[in-house]
């Protein structure tokens, strides 16, 4: 049954407002409508390509990274809370995979979820000092990996404990616990 297109647009609306990571396929699905459809309406409502969406979400979220150059990031950030949450997308290619199984490689789904817990720490030095990881299910060439982070717990004045999920189309595919610590006399103070 479809949709008419008054309601169709302003779901799309919605849904593009709450996960600006859906891309025109899922919201095709969504609606049971084509992805021609969906591309047509997302230029009507003025809402930019996933791409665009990204690029703009990780220019506006970077800047308030104090302990990692964005070189040093695996992945990109496109939501950033110091001390608090946030949000890295990597889609996987075929530098972070094995050549005979196009399966990506665990250190970069490590290095992503490390990243990204480094990147939450309000200080200049933020380092992790232990993990507790659990690769879930492999993650194969070309799938978009978004890892949340989450701090669970403030220890002291120089730690955090933060918890990092990985998902592949709202499938958990990677899960870390990650203790960062980062060097008193470089504290950032809020």
């Amino acid at each position: 049954m479809r949709i008419p297109k008054k309601e169709r647009q302003r779901q799309i609306a919605q849904a593009f407002h709450e996960d600006p990571f859906l891309t025109d396929e899922e919201m095709a699905k969504r609606c049971n409508v084509s992805i021609q459809t969906i591309r047509l309406d997302r230029v009507e409502l003025g809402i930019p390509e996933l791409r665009e969406r990204i690029k703009h979400m990780a220019e506006n979220h970077f800047d308030p990274v104090k302990s990692l150059l964005r070189e040093e990031v695996i992945g990109e950030i496109v939501d950033l809370q110091l001390d608090h949450s946030g949000v890295s997308i990597l889609e996987i290619n075929s530098e972070h995979v094995f050549a005979r199984n196009q399966i990506a490689r665990g250190h970069i789904l490590f290095a992503q979820a490390n990243s990204l817990a480094v990147a939450i720490v309000n200080a200049e030095v933020a380092l992790t000092g232990s993990a507790g990881i659990r690769f879930v299910r492999p993650v194969r060439l070309g799938e978009k990996c978004i890892a949340h982070a989450k701090v669970i717990r403030k220890q002291m004045m120089n730690s955090l404990q933060v918890d990092v999920k990985t998902k592949v189309n709202g499938e958990i595919v990677f899960q870390g616990i990650f203790d960062v610590y980062c060097l008193e006399e470089e504290r950032v103070s809020m």
